[in-house]
């Protein structure tokens, strides 16, 4: 089955992914200059697309993002242009459309207003959109700025369709949040600034708002009480004593066949959460795996999995079940 394939419809369902792309070759590319001119896209792109980032991890050779898709409508002229001026705040060489010239073709309201009006709805509302957008416009910076031509990414991004509320959605925040904590980078990823928590904690809206649309009706202490738990998989009283669990530690743990704690767990690269699919409860994969047999009239090969057994996972299950790499 083809991670392209596992899409819901955006017209009728909300839909929670975690995207994931890398450079070219892997090379360690973002410097602190770089990542800040990525991050500052994230927000601009995500807002433009009509999405919500619950959270994200910016490292030296990918990113990842977690990213809600609502509901797809069809904004107005007005909410069109707002967003047209945000992702274009000056004319810049090469685009002759000036926001005046815009307003102007839309009071007209011809086959050219029409037209533009397709154009910028094909770029909101899609995951897909979302990212072609986010990679281009951030690769024709880089490249000028750094005097080279060329892909900047390696490949297409990957995408694992996420459980939208609950424990799923939760675990993948977390673990994305931990990315800097696994590389070695940061002890808390409260102290690592590229990632959607650390933005949170320094008081960034939106990045509070994604956070917090993991756990509605609580507002900002309870979410960072309470997410902050998540990240530990521990209590209050003892949540500072998490600390990065090495590769070897976690394959020593699966051939005793012992078992880790989800904290544990989370500081691990779980390939799960990046290949699997789908993540989410068995009713919810079930769910998935039904929409794709109905969309594609084939008899799909495979059922939920169970993460691997070496933690404690809750009811988590994803897609596809994976081998262990040697």
């Amino acid at each position: 089955m083809r991670q392209a394939r596992l899409k819901l419809n955006p017209d009728t369902s909300e839909a929670v992914y975690h995207c994931i792309s890398r450079t070219v070759n892997g090379e360690y590319l973002f410097d602190p200059m770089a990542k800040e001119v990525f991050r500052k896209q994230l927000w601009v792109t995500a807002e433009f697309c009509g999405l919500q980032v619950i959270t994200y991890a910016l490292l030296t050779n990918h990113f990842h993002v977690l990213v809600r898709v609502p509901l797809r409508t069809r904004p107005g002229d007005a909410e069109l242009l707002r967003r047209y001026r945000l992702l274009h705040p000056k004319p810049v060489k090469g685009r002759t459309a000036r926001f005046s010239d815009l307003q102007r073709l839309l009071q007209e309201n011809g086959p050219a207003a029409e037209a533009w009006r397709q154009s910028m709805h094909r770029q909101m509302g899609d995951v897909s959109a979302f990212m072609k957008l986010l990679k281009q416009r951030y690769t024709q910076w880089y490249n000028g700025a750094h005097q080279r031509f060329g892909t900047l990414w390696a490949e297409r991004f990957k995408s694992t369709l996420v459980q939208p509320v609950g424990h799923p959605s939760q675990t993948m925040a977390a673990y994305i949040d931990l990315n800097a904590v696994r590389a070695a980078l940061s002890l808390d990823p409260k102290d690592y600034r590229y990632c959607g928590y650390a933005e949170a904690v320094a008081g960034h809206r939106l990045a509070r708002r994604g956070l917090g649309s993991l756990l509605p009706g609580c507002d900002w202490p309870q979410v960072q009480a309470i997410y902050r738990q998540i990240l530990y998989a521990t209590g209050a009283g003892d949540r500072e004593k998490g600390r990065t669990l090495a590769i070897e530690e976690y394959r020593q743990v699966m051939d005793q066949k012992g078992r880790l704690s989800l904290g544990e767990a989370l500081r691990c690269r779980i390939r799960h959460f990046s290949d699997g699919a789908v993540l989410g409860t068995r009713a919810f994969v079930q769910e998935q795996l039904e929409e794709y047999r109905r969309k594609t009239g084939r008899r799909a090969r495979t059922a939920p999995r169970p993460l691997p057994a070496v933690a404690v996972w809750g009811d988590l299950m994803t897609l596809r079940g994976l081998r262990r790499r040697a």
